[in-house]
């Protein structure tokens, strides 16, 4: 629980909303991960619905609102790296056309993209493997595709919402072995997110 001090620095520059979709109702500070510890330049203050969406504390059913995140039309150009970073993350899950392209258009620095990509800890050799929304990903875990994947070579396409079960972490942290359709296969971390 972050000190009355930190949460009333963060719903100062949040305009006591939350920071994704500005509702005012039922917010809580979170950490964005890699990070563990709400900070000034790690926490952002969100309401109860993009908590949920954000899967923080709730187990997710595998699919994000779209409608919801229409949101990320305006806070996708926050000024603050927290926001900026989950704005990114997100508009990379949402299969709209209108996600896609504002994905494209906005201009991250480099140490924030780095961080929306996760490869500031790749980059120092160090840290767990974590799925699309940073959750931590262990050896035996069940994930749950974010996207339609074409499986090359076996014939067939893995399809959004199906569930890997004990997946296996490789030496790479943006990959994962995992069987789908009776095929043992390799999927990128990025396409998906950690089933409880």
């Amino acid at each position: 629980m972050p000190s009355t001090e930190l949460m009333t620095a963060l719903l100062s520059r949040a305009n006591h909303g939350c920071e994704l979709c500005a509702q005012a109702a039922a917010l809580q500070a979170i950490a964005v991960p890699p990070h563990n510890e709400v900070t000034v330049n790690h926490g952002l203050i969100v309401c109860e619905i993009c908590a949920a969406q954000l899967g923080v504390g709730v187990a997710l059913d595998g699919a994000l609102d779209e409608a919801h995140w229409a949101c990320l039309q305006d806070s996708a150009w926050s000024q603050e790296a927290p926001v900026q970073v989950t704005a990114y993350r997100l508009l990379g899950q949402i299969e709209a056309p209108w996600a896609a392209a504002l994905r494209a258009q906005l201009y991250l620095p480099e140490e924030v993209l780095a961080w929306a990509d996760n490869l500031t800890a790749a980059a120092a050799g160090t840290g767990p493997t974590l799925d699309s929304n940073g959750a931590v990903l262990a050896e035996g875990d069940s994930v749950t595709l974010i996207k339609d994947l074409n499986v090359k070579g076996a014939g067939f396409t893995a399809k959004r919402g199906t569930m890997v079960r004990r997946i296996h972490l490789t030496d790479d942290r943006e990959l994962v072995e995992g069987k789908v359709n009776g095929t043992q296969i390799v999927l990128k971390t990025c396409f998906l997110k950690k089933s409880s």
